[in-house]
């Protein structure tokens, strides 16, 4: 690198140059802009800026010829490796760690922990059970074994993993409300529009205790279970969230944790969009004051006749930037039209007063939900006929949207006699029904805004629902196998704030990788110790890495990373 300076009439500009080759030629580039002549004698207090730039080349060129020198590492054949000394290390963390400090959680740990006075390292704690969680998900044992696979060490023991867990249980409302305002620094929250829903979790056990209690399983799981509700912001990223004990039901959730939002957030304008589940008229008109709003599916069937005889007519449909109204059955008519309108939502909408709470319905038609549909119920019924001729013994109850809901069971023969014995067929009646309603779709709202705006809001409700799969299946939140109320509430509390740092990375990296993409190649992001050199990347540099490493400003995908290199990163992501 050398000094470059470029003049002009009435100044002179300080450049640092590099002459590298592209494609076996030689070319030059700038490779940093020191200012002007003026501005370096302004900042250097009357300083030679010539003499300062070349000594500022001059270190830069050292620190170069170092980062470069070749680094030979002498390996035995013949000498066994030392009992006992790991030499293989996970830097995957390192991102979620930038993360980690860009949110302020360890002021948060330091904050509880200046209150409660004990002796643990909170925020060594808790960072990885948050990392664990993402990395490696397991038991609160487990994780304390693999969490010394990382490159910095935990200086806690297990004991203290318990401890930390009863103060993580009661500080879980302050952590939320602290996260989510420090998160205002980190970007902009998309926190007009809130998104609400309701799982559960299931424990291996049998018998029900404190929050522990049977209730209607998602997974129909017969064991107790405790219920979830979270809160998200319209981009995705978690907002707040609370447990509830298993037999609850989940209607009655979203007000208490609303109210908390209301209390400790400091919001008071945003529109609430959740399924039809959590759609009772009690909800509704909770969110029907002040600033508030709500968006939420409405079930066609459970429509009063007069609605629905409305809802399903096939003239008076609308579509968004056409005039005139549509007949849906025309649609269908030729394959021409179909394919014309095949990617269309086709709406219609009114105002109805019920229960003196006025909202406005939106129905909408989409061929392709209908299509999506009769496909997947076409699966059911597809596995409905198999049971009957292979396992009939099997039927027993079922729950609303289970495939045996199209299996029929008869005790009388054609002639009226009673059978010898059971006789079991596919319903025609009720598959007829249920195409009836194929691709039709509604909402209710409180707010006057068209209704393409409002149907659109309301189809990133899938994003809530991804935050679930992602807690159950890649965190592995359940089953729960701590028994304490206090210590599940902070499990939960570790599961939460993992998700938000997960949504946080995905934001971040911007481009399209899926979770098991982006999890997988965190976990394998390994390294091997070159005692007194540095650290060996034992992953493969792939799209993910380099936009990783892009993404977050710093490199780990080196040849090697020198101690002295790794020891900056490791207090760059603690900034």
């Amino acid at each position: 690198m050398r000094l470059k300076v470029s003049r002009s009439k009435n100044s002179a500009s300080l450049y640092v140059t590099k002459t590298v080759y592209v494609d076996k030629k030689e070319r030059t580039i700038t490779v940093e802009k020191l200012g002007t002549e003026k501005e370096l004698r302004e900042k250097l207090n009357g300083q030679d800026p010539y003499v300062w730039a070349k000594n500022y080349i001059e270190e830069l060129n050292k620190k170069e010829k170092e980062e470069n020198r070749q680094v030979i590492i002498k390996f035995r054949q013949s000498k066994l490796i030392n009992k006992g000394e790991q030499q293989s290390y996970n830097g995957g963390y390192l991102f979620l760690q930038q993360l980690y400090h860009n949110l302020k959680l360890h002021k948060i740990c330091s904050e509880i922990s200046d209150r409660h006075k004990f002796a643990f390292n909170l925020d060594s704690i808790l960072s990885r059970l948050i990392y664990g969680r993402i990395l490696f998900p397991s038991s609160k044992l487990n994780t304390y074994q693999l969490s010394k696979t990382l490159i910095e060490q935990p200086n806690f023991e297990i004991q203290h993993i318990y401890r930390a867990l009863e103060v993580i249980a009661r500080e879980s409302d302050f952590i939320q409300a602290e996260l989510y305002k420090n998160s205002l620094a980190v970007s902009k929250r998309n926190d007009k529009i809130l998104y609400y829903d309701c799982t559960n979790y299931y424990f291996e056990i049998e018998h029900e205790e404190g929050d522990k209690q049977y209730g209607p399983s998602k997974e129909n799981r017969p064991n107790p279970i405790v219920e979830m509700g979270l809160f998200m912001d319209g981009d995705g990223i978690p907002l707040a969230f609370s447990i509830y004990s298993g037999n609850t039901n989940e209607q009655l959730t979203l007000q208490p944790l609303e109210q908390k939002i209301l209390d400790d957030f400091s919001l008071a304008k945003f529109v609430i969009c959740t399924d039809a589940g959590l759609s009772s008229t009690a909800n509704r008109k909770f969110n029907n004051k002040g600033e508030r709003a709500f968006i939420t599916t409405q079930s066609i069937k459970k429509l009063k006749k007069h609605l629905k005889t409305w809802a399903l007519a096939t003239d008076g449909w609308s579509l968004d930037g056409v005039q005139g109204k549509f007949d849906i059955t025309k649609i269908e008519e030729t394959e021409e039209l179909k394919e014309k309108y095949k990617d269309c939502t086709f709406y219609k909408e009114r105002w109805i007063k019920e229960d003196g709470l006025e909202q406005k319905l939106i129905v909408t038609y989409s061929l392709k939900y209908k299509e999506y549909q009769r496909y997947i119920r076409s699966r059911q019924i597809e596995r409905a006929s198999k049971l009957i001729e292979s396992r009939p013994s099997s039927l027993k109850k079922h729950h609303q949207n289970d495939f045996k809901r199209f299996i029929t069971k008869t005790n009388v023969t054609d002639d009226g006699e009673i059978a010898e014995k059971e006789v079991y067929s596919i319903s025609q009646d009720i598959i007829s029904n249920e195409e009836a309603y194929d691709g039709f779709y509604a909402v209710c709202t409180n707010l006057e805004d068209d209704a393409p705006s409002i149907t659109k809001i309301n189809h990133n409700r899938w994003k809530i629902e991804e935050c679930f799969r992602l807690l159950k299946t890649d965190f592995r939140a359940r089953p729960v196998y701590l028994s304490r109320d206090d210590r599940i509430k902070a499990h939960f509390t570790t599961c939460f704030l993992a998700l938000t740092l997960y949504r946080y990375l995905e934001k971040k990296l911007k481009e399209e990788f899926t979770s098991s993409e982006i999890i997988s190649q965190l976990r394998g992001m390994n390294f091997y110790s070159a005692p007194g050199e540095g650290y060996i990347p034992t992953y493969t540099r792939t799209d993910f890495t380099d936009a990783l490493h892009e993404a977050f400003s710093f490199r780990t995908d080196y040849q090697i990373v020198t101690t002295k290199q790794m020891k900056k990163i490791l207090k760059d992501t603690k900034k």
